[in-house]
């Protein structure tokens, strides 16, 4: 029995639907021994993403991003600032249109080949948000401006270039808590050694 033929939705209540959309589920669900058992759900949908760390090889460094995020703020972590790959909502785009949008406005650069790595969700337990991770190589040559992110949707980036080693130890230490940056920083790293 798959998981679409164990859930049967019996209400939805949309919560909030502001910068995203909160609903509440009533679900009847069948337990794997058979028996049925209504559960409430919530599920935050924002939309699908994208994420990508450029790699230069020849110097041996990455492109990264640092930014307030406002749930590491609530937490009380860090002062509210992340380091992160470039990433964004796809909206109406693919997602490899769409990151290669969000490097321009985010990074500053035109990223001549994207690859994608993997493809996954962020937090299934209640975030809808499915995520391509991209790679891509970079150069100095490929620096279009000064990037920062757009200013009409309240972006505030900096851009960090630094060595690949330096960012894989700052992940070890956890100086870089974002899970989608990890991975690809583990992923370049691997890739790097091959």
């Amino acid at each position: 029995m798959s998981g679409s033929d164990r859930a049967k939705i019996v209400a939805a209540e949309v919560l909030s639907d502001d910068w995203a959309k909160l609903t509440k589920y009533t679900i009847d669900y069948t337990r794997r021994d058979g028996r049925v058992e209504r559960q409430i759900r919530q599920v935050y949908d924002r939309g699908d993403g994208a994420a990508i760390l450029p790699v230069d090889p020849e110097r041996g460094t990455v492109l990264l991003v640092r930014q307030f995020r406002m749930p590491v703020e609530v937490n009380r972590e860090r002062g509210g600032i992340l380091i992160e790959a470039c990433a964004g909502k796809l909206d109406a785009n693919d997602p490899e249109t769409a990151i290669r949008k969000e490097a321009e406005e985010e990074l500053g650069y035109r990223l001549k080949a994207v690859r994608k790595v993997y493809e996954c969700y962020s937090s299934p337990g209640s975030i809808s948000e499915r995520l391509s991770l991209f790679l891509s190589v970079y150069s100095p040559g490929d620096r279009i401006s000064a990037g920062g992110g757009a200013i009409s949707e309240g972006e505030d980036i900096e851009v960090l270039e630094m060595p690949l080693a330096e960012a894989a130890a700052m992940a070890e230490r956890g100086d870089i808590a974002d899970m989608k940056t990890v991975i690809l920083i583990q992923r370049a790293v691997a890739e790097a050694n091959a």
